[in-house]
Order: structure tokens, then sequence, then C-alpha cells
């Protein structure tokens, strides 16, 4: 039982950590959102621009580390691969953002929980499938 267990865990790693510090990047998302929106008065792009800047740093460091295990040497061709792919889902967040939140006038923060969903599914594809795949 615990082999199937610890073969299943094995199987799915990457998915796993990917979740896992998919979750971490998207509460370092929306803390540094609501800090910047609600603590320092900083406008709804504003601070989805800033919240973007840490959430990346915190995905690239911990997806090429431990979900992904990169080990290659072109280090400065990849952080600017995953850069791009995040600069797109960026896009996507800031819109989302500037259409529910600026125009609509729904929640702040329930709209960037419910884009940090979306924008969590298309960074794996993109990672799993362009930035980390070595072959």
């Amino acid at each position: 039982m615990f082999k199937d267990i610890f073969s299943l865990l094995k199987r799915y790693k990457s998915i796993i950590f990917y979740l896992a510090f998919g979750g971490g990047t998207t509460i370092v998302n929306i803390i540094i959102f609501y800090i910047c929106a609600h603590i320092i008065h900083v406008q709804t792009i504003g601070s989805t621009c800033i919240a973007w800047i840490f959430a990346v740093l915190f995905a690239y460091i911990t997806n090429k580390i431990w979900v992904f295990e990169s080990e290659t040497n072109q280090v400065v061709k990849e952080f600017f691969s995953f850069l791009s792919c995040r600069f797109v889902t960026g896009i996507i967040d800031l819109v989302i953002m500037y259409i529910f939140v600026n125009i609509i006038g729904m929640n702040d923060v329930l709209v960037k929980v419910v884009s940090n969903i979306l924008v969590i599914v298309l960074n794996y594809i993109a990672s799993k499938f362009v930035i980390f795949n070595e072959k």
C-alpha cells in the first residue's frame, strides 16, 4: 500500500510541488496586492504590477529548484523565457483586474483570487512544456 502511495507521489511530484508552490506564489501575490492597495493605497493597476514582480521572483526560484529541478547552464535564457511567459499571464491578470474591478466594480481581492487560479493553470502549462522542458 505504501509502495503504491510513494509511486503515485513520485509520478506526480512536479504537479504536487507546482500546486504547493503555486499556492505560495498566489499567497505572495495576494498579500503584496493587499498591502499595496489597502495599506499603502496604490491604485489597482499599480498594486497588481508590484504584486506580480514579487510573485514572479518567488515562482521562478521555487519552480527552478523544487518543481522542475532545472539544472541548465543557461540560467539567463531560462529566466527570460520564464519572465516572458509570466509577462503574458501578468497582462491577462492585469486585464482581468481592470475589467472586473475598475469597470464592473467587483471586490478586488475576490477577483484577484479567481484571476490567480487561471494564471496558475496557464503558467504550469508554459513552465512544463516550454520553459523547463530540457528536451
